[in-house]
């Protein structure tokens, strides 16, 4: 049974399901969610009946991608692929039924062998999910997925726990705007660092996203900056948000769009030499990587700016609820799992405030044996 809410201007679905509901937003119109609804419930109807006692492995999987993801956009569905891809080679026609725990380890081992721990944490995350949802519909009895060990031939920080503290973000804000005039790629990456946004959502905008009455950037696009397709989903739902933005940042774009000649699909950082027409990661990362080097400050990709900016705000005591909104995620168990590293440092804090709290409250009535 589905339930349906109205969202500032437009309107959200959630159909009800196991392990968790499925929600998407961003219909017009009620009636525009009620008809979604509609097809996600005729989706799951058709993928738990009649039960089958044998299921392929890769069969099994690409369909609960195509059911419970079909609301990801273009690059993270790849990412599902990908491990789609490693199951077929590994699995090639095994069935879901049949995969034992020794050897889910193992084809993991094999995989941490020639892979960074981090790729493994993911490969992982998409089959436990997928596993978790075939004990639900009772295709399979165990979860051969429970506590399997990751390894990795690379051990690096999780990319979340890449970022600039607040000092740091400070001094390279500064020398951002005092480089800016070199290349528009210094303004992508001020955007980045005060937006907290994805580097597919800052290429995919265009000049018609700004609003400078409000100080207000609307995201409900991406740009395709790997295969250069063009305009692309957002990478789900929640990501289709209005973000407010500080003056400054506004101020500086407003200028930029007075000078910056126009294009066809009105980019803003457009690229006409670059074959996907928009500024590329690479070219970024170089000048960013650059710039921190030169403040001696250990590097970071373009993306650590979006984490960046999560955890500066999350060290400065904004809500963990507003943060997720601004970020666009799905569900703020995704922010809470993200940011589990700054989430423990506030909560370190947060116990010797509460203790000075009462250690300094007035005990003049109170004898103390």
């Amino acid at each position: 049974m589905a339930s349906f809410q109205k969202r500032g201007k437009t309107w959200q679905y959630c159909v009800s399901a196991k392990p968790k509901p499925i929600r998407k937003g961003g219909f017009k119109t009620k009636k525009e969610a009620q008809v979604a609804a509609s097809e996600i419930e005729e989706k799951l109807r058709k993928s738990m009946s009649p039960r089958v006692t044998k299921v392929l492995f890769d069969e099994y999987f690409k369909s609960w991608v195509d059911v419970y993801r079909d609301d990801i956009g273009d690059i993270t569905r790849s990412g599902y692929y990908i491990t789609l891809g490693e199951i077929s080679e590994s699995f090639a026609g095994r069935y879901i039924n049949d995969i034992t725990k020794r050897e889910y380890q193992e084809f993991l081992n094999d995989f941490g062998a020639v892979h960074a721990k981090e790729t493994v944490r993911k490969l992982n995350t998409h089959i436990r999910a997928c596993v978790q949802e075939a004990i639900e519909e009772g295709i399979i009895q165990f979860d051969f997925t429970r506590k399997a060990k990751l390894t990795g031939s690379v051990e690096s920080k999780r990319p979340e726990e890449k970022h600039l503290n607040y000092v740091e973000s400070q001094k390279l804000l500064n020398e951002l705007y005092e480089r800016k005039d070199k290349s528009i790629g210094y303004y992508l990456l001020i955007l980045a660092l005060t937006s907290g946004m994805r580097f597919a959502e800052i290429v995919g905008l265009t000049t018609d996203d700004f609003n400078f009455d409000l100080n207000e950037i609307t995201i409900n696009k991406t740009w395709d900056y790997k295969k250069g397709k063009g305009f692309a989903k957002t990478k789900n739902a929640s990501s289709n948000r209005t973000i407010k933005m500080d003056s400054n940042t506004m101020n500086l774009f407003k200028k930029l769009f007075d000078e910056m000649p126009n294009n066809i699909h009105n980019l803003v950082f457009y690229s006409p030499r670059s074959s996907k027409k928009v500024l590329t990661n690479e070219f970024v990362n170089k000048i960013l990587k650059k710039t921190l080097t030169d403040l001696n400050i250990e590097s970071i990709s373009v993306h650590g700016l979006r984490h960046t900016h999560a955890s500066i705000l999350l060290y400065k005591k904004i809500s963990i609820y507003y943060v997720s909104e601004r970020l666009g995620h799905a569900k703020i168990d995704t922010t809470l799992n993200y940011y589990s590293h700054v989430i423990k440092e506030l909560r370190e804090e947060d116990t010797r405030n509460t203790l000075d709290l009462f250690e300094k409250m007035p005990v003049s009535a109170i004898t103390i044996v």
